[in-house]
């Protein structure tokens, strides 16, 4: 199969375009500015922008199948909220327009959990949006809200650190939020097998890791690995808001007011569907083991943190 990974050049795509590759299939990874170094072996490279229609309608064209993981992060404030717009829903406009004038089969969109036109975030609103252009169109498709991922080149940990101090730090609502990572290692194979089975087609998938962690929980976790120990105080919630809705304007500063609004929202799954792949929650990579606090393959499965 011919497979165009737009995004491919990212985190989640590098991870992808490899795990495609293995199984033998056509990849290419589409990029504003690829680099042919940032793929693996055997991975072409093609230039284009998903939020402009005419830099990528050829070479959408020239595929079987689409996967758009094109995304701004949700932890980091973009230059304005209506760059979500612009990249989520556009840019997936784009790339469903393309798909259904190149007669592609197959297009799988990643989303994100709680994904919701009328949600409380730019992210969450653009990613409701984008959603139901896929929904709505007459192409082959599968969805996926995953929670935060995590792996070599994530940004998961880097943002939980660049928001903390060791030692002692403070955290809006204690670090409350709860989150489900979910390692790149296990979510890939999951995207690829959505690629080529027909059973997946028409289907959206909430995918999360074995543990459910506050965010100081993974706190603690990143600094442990380090071999350095935190105390987490509890910034009130209504003042970290105030705080970072303040100083969104500042240039250089990656937070903002949706950032705090996000921060009121768990990232959990209320059912794990990784069992359509043939996975359970036991099987997966843990975030203790990544971070090297257990041995992999060890059971570190606990109770549900609150």
């Amino acid at each position: 199969m011919k497979i165009l990974v737009a995004g491919g050049t990212g985190f989640i795509g590098t991870n992808l375009c490899a795990e495609l590759a293995r199984r033998d299939h056509e990849v290419t990874a589409l990029a504003r500015s690829p680099d042919a170094d940032a793929v693996p072996d055997g991975v072409e490279t093609a230039m284009g922008d998903v939020s402009a229609y005419d830099s990528i309608a050829e070479t959408v064209a020239a595929h079987d199948a689409v996967v758009n993981l094109v995304s701004l992060s949700p932890l980091y404030q973009p230059t304005g909220a209506a760059d979500h717009d612009a990249v989520h829903l556009g840019g997936t406009e784009n790339l469903v327009r393309a798909a259904e004038d190149g007669d592609v089969d197959r297009f799988v969109q990643m989303s994100a959990l709680d994904a919701d036109p009328g949600g409380d975030t730019a992210y969450i609103r653009a990613k409701g949006r984008a959603e139901r252009v896929v929904r709505n169109s007459s192409l082959e498709w599968t969805i996926f809200r995953p929670s935060v991922v995590f792996g070599d080149g994530g940004e998961f940990v880097g943002f939980t650190k660049q928001l903390t101090t060791p030692y002692v730090t403070g955290l809006p609502g204690g670090g409350r939020t709860r989150f489900q990572p979910i390692w790149v290692g296990d979510l890939v194979p999951m995207v690829a097998d959505a690629l080529e089975a027909d059973a997946h087609v028409g289907e959206i998938y909430e995918i999360g890791g074995p543990d459910v962690f506050t965010l100081a929980d993974v706190t603690r976790l990143a600094y442990e690995a380090e071999g350095r120990s935190v105390t987490v105080l509890p910034v009130p919630m209504a003042l970290a808001k105030v705080g970072l809705t303040a100083i969104e304007p500042v240039p250089f500063v990656p937070f903002g007011g949706d950032q705090a609004r996000s921060l009121e929202m768990d990232n959990t799954v209320s059912d794990n569907d990784v069992t359509a792949f043939g996975r359970e929650e036991s099987t997966l990579r843990t975030l203790e083991s990544y971070l090297g606090l257990t041995p992999d393959g060890a059971d570190t499965r606990q109770p549900e943190r609150v």
